[in-house]
């Protein structure tokens, strides 16, 4: 089989080296991939959101499965204008995709359908955002209504920093048209959980849950960055609570886009506030989380190509989706600056050892086939063990072998799990 993943992050990397187990693949091919991907798929030079040229390289490919794995094309309708050239793909319609593109869509959603989340207002006017800032509970959240790179959300402490968020949105166009609606919701507080599922808009299959590390800084401290690493399982993610969260979120959410006549199918990850009023959604993503997929994809016993085929022919029901039930740990080397300014193109080196356990999100090749550096999260690193202590010393112990100028990583990975298995 000839396959076509369009993306280029260690999320697309963790999903190739997934899909390339089955015995099946003959080629995979990634649009645009990078410098790291390079070694296990056929990078070709076509950006994601370059949907004709995109379609256009898969017809005339023969490509027998395509796997949309970002936000941004699958809101486009990248899934919608392959589908129609008769190539099936894993990922949702343009209509359904709307879920994670637009914030103002998926909270009216959980409000028409009783889905647990924060409470909120919509506002399109700059002086009835400010005006309701007034009185509102602080701290309290800004989202831009659309996508903003993951960065779209402000957590405000003071009043101050709340109009401030409000008004770079809304008329300094801090994430261009996407910040023209915004949403202002109540903060909500207690462990933060991420669940993506597998779904062909019939039924659910959660994957292991897991726990992600935004803030830049060690002790959570810092500018929110992509993610800067992810332990899973989440020790917050009970079996209790996931049948909580399957009951009143999971099944409740395929049923309401059913009921819009938005049928979701792919991953629908979800991102649960396990507050003390039960758990909540913070948000939904239309796709893999990244860095989650990093931690949740090497747990993954059953086979990622049959499940995602399944996703796409309504067969998931009879589908196995086995996890291994060890703990995994993902710890991120980023480029010195980032979140905000950092060099780019210096060299990455790799023992043999870091190099089979690791994803390669911002890099490059180099005129003479040496890896670079091209981005601010630059690798992750994953480690599979019997206990989660075990799985965050042996992550830390391979990602030494991962080496470039002014690389950067957290210390703490995985130590708030660690408390609360304590």
């Amino acid at each position: 089989m000839k396959l076509l993943v369009v993306g280029g992050g260690g999320r697309e990397h963790a999903i190739i080296k997934k899909l390339k187990e089955n015995p099946s693949v003959e080629t995979i091919y990634a649009l645009p991939g990078n410098g790291g991907i390079a070694a296990d798929a056929v990078c070709v030079p076509i950006g994601a959101t370059d949907i004709p040229r995109i379609v256009e390289f898969a017809v005339q490919n023969g490509i027998d499965y395509a796997v949309v794995a970002p936000d941004d094309p699958l809101v486009l309708g990248a899934v919608d204008a392959l589908t129609e050239k008769g190539i099936p793909c894993f990922g949702p319609s343009a209509n359904a995709a709307i879920i994670e593109g637009s914030k103002v869509f998926s909270k009216n959603l959980m409000k028409k359908y009783g889905i647990p989340t924060a409470r909120y207002e919509v506002f399109e006017e700059l002086d009835a955002a400010l005006k309701y800032l007034e009185t509102a509970p602080i701290p309290t959240v800004i989202k831009a209504d659309g996508l903003a790179l993951g960065k779209g959300v402000i957590i405000a402490q003071t009043r101050e920093e709340a109009n401030r968020a409000v008004t770079d949105m809304m008329a300094n166009g801090m994430f261009g048209a996407s910040g023209s609606r915004v949403v202002i919701e109540e903060f909500l507080t207690g462990p933060e959980v991420s669940v993506l599922a597998f779904t062909d808009g019939k039924v659910v299959k959660p994957m292991v849950s897991s726990m992600d590390h935004k803030r830049i800084g060690d002790n959570d401290t810092g500018l929110n960055t992509g993610g800067m690493g992810t332990v899973a399982p989440n020790p917050y993610y009970t079996p209790e609570v996931a049948r909580e969260c399957m009951e009143k979120i999971f099944l409740p959410t395929i049923a309401a886009m059913n009921a819009e006549g938005r049928t979701f199918r792919g991953c629908l990850y979800f991102g649960l506030m396990l507050t003390p009023n039960g758990p909540k959604v913070i948000e939904y993503n239309c796709r893999f989380g990244d860095p989650e997929t990093q931690v949740v994809l090497p747990l993954l016993e059953s086979d990622l190509l049959t499940i995602m085929q399944a996703t796409t022919n309504g067969t998931l029901s009879e589908t196995e989706v086995k996890f291994d039930h060890r703990h995994a740990c993902c710890v991120i080397l980023a480029s010195q600056g980032y979140p905000v300014s950092y060099k780019k193109g210096f060299p990455i080196t790799m023992t043999p050892e870091a190099a089979a356990h690791t994803f390669v999100a911002g890099a490059k090749l180099g005129e003479n086939g040496e890896l670079l550096t091209s981005g601010g999260r630059v690798t992750g690193t994953t480690a599979v063990a019997d206990t989660l202590e075990e799985a965050i010393r042996e992550a830390y112990r391979l990602s030494d072998g991962v080496r470039f100028e002014g690389a950067y990583r957290r210390s703490d990975i995985g130590r708030r799990a660690m408390q609360a298995l304590k």
